[in-house]
């Protein structure tokens, strides 16, 4: 029987989702990973026999060996994902990665709408062109993975197209940084496929993007994404693919963060001790990470809004970053019933282990 384990963050993100995914690979070696929302700006990092990757255009299950699929609800972006894909072949990673025909690709010109646009940087932004992605394809400039393998002078001018959608002409760099983007599509094995080929595995790992907070729907707009990041698409894949067997994965930190503008509850400066390996560093457009005590209240409304889309069959709680916060949870406020709830002791998943 098919059988789905889906990992879901229960906040603004930088939940744990990359190592709450590495471990299921590590219980599941013959699965396939699927990432069923977001796209090159996540930044889910495994560690594994002193072998580090932020997986980004690759599942999370990549390092260990597992191959990875991206359905049509991710973007994609071909120089990132060239780049990633030379790192993982170095660290001998699975290179594999199948995506779906409908998956959106991002350009060097959506990188530099999302970079340059006031109102969107006001509003929060990785710099990593997902936005204006996904906005240009709800009209009439779309771009899919499918034109990839194309004839290329088909591809060039939709990209002309959308250059002058965004009302961009003769800029040297982004010109150097288009004749790249045309060298990655040449070199890049494309495994361009419908859910066909996932009729070969029986295990089907879903990884989220980002968190339930940031919800395009659910979350509190502005500063929110644009993407479903509750398990509604996984939840719609699986129907697809007669999955019955269901089981979530809820994960948060043990406390609260948040990479980016916008609300956030019981922020303050936490004391945090063995996060040498924060992934989550300061950058241009999002700034320093920020943090704060863990609102259970928050945690549990986020769950409740994610069971509007569920069938699972189980329910589990994923606490991360256990060892770095003495606090912790106060699981009296827990009120829910899990199936399992573990915890996560290090950066590495094979310090998982189930804790109520």
């Amino acid at each position: 029987m098919k059988k789905a384990k889906v990992v879901i963050g229960l906040g603004f993100g930088d939940e744990g989702k990359g190592i709450t995914t590495d471990f299921l690979c590590s219980q599941n070696p013959e699965a396939i990973v699927i990432r069923f929302s977001g796209g090159q700006q996540a930044a889910h990092t495994v560690m594994l026999n002193e072998k580090k990757h932020i997986h980004s255009s690759f599942a999370s299950g990549a390092l260990r060996g597992l191959p990875s699929y991206f359905s049509e609800h991710c973007t994609i972006h071909p120089s990132l994902l060239y780049n990633e894909f030379l790192e993982l072949k170095e660290k001998e990673g699975n290179t594999t990665l199948y995506i779906h025909p409908l998956a959106k690709v991002t350009t060097p010109f959506d990188v530099w709408q999302n970079q340059n646009n006031t109102k969107n940087l006001t509003h929060g932004s990785c710099g990593k062109g997902i936005g204006a992605t996904m906005k240009r394809n709800e009209g009439a400039y779309k771009l899919f993975a499918i034109d990839l393998i194309g004839p290329k002078d088909f591809l060039i001018e939709k990209l002309k197209n959308i250059a002058s959608y965004y009302g961009i002409s003769n800029d040297n760099q982004l010109q150097n940084e288009v004749v790249y983007f045309l060298e990655c599509i040449e070199k890049i094995d494309w495994k361009i496929t419908t859910y066909e080929v996932l009729n070969n595995y029986e295990t089907f790992i879903f990884e989220g993007s980002q968190g339930i907070l940031l919800d395009m729907d659910h979350g509190v707009f502005p500063n929110v994404t644009y993407a479903n990041t509750t398990s509604k698409n996984a939840m719609e894949i699986c129907k697809q693919l007669d999955i019955q067997d269901i089981e979530l994965f809820y994960v948060s930190r043990c406390y609260t963060t948040r990479h980016g503008s916008g609300w956030m509850p019981n922020e303050e400066n936490i004391q945090l001790v063995n996060n040498e390996e924060e992934t989550c560093v300061y950058n241009e457009y999002q700034k320093e990470l920020r943090f704060g005590k863990l609102d259970e209240e928050l945690l549990l409304h986020a769950l409740r809004i994610d069971q509007i889309y569920s069938n699972a069959t189980k329910n589990n709680l994923v606490l991360t970053c256990l060892d770095q916060y003495k606090q912790g949870v106060d699981f009296d406020k827990l009120k829910t019933k899990f199936d399992a709830i573990y915890g996560s002791y290090a950066p590495e998943s094979k310090f998982f282990k189930i804790i109520k």
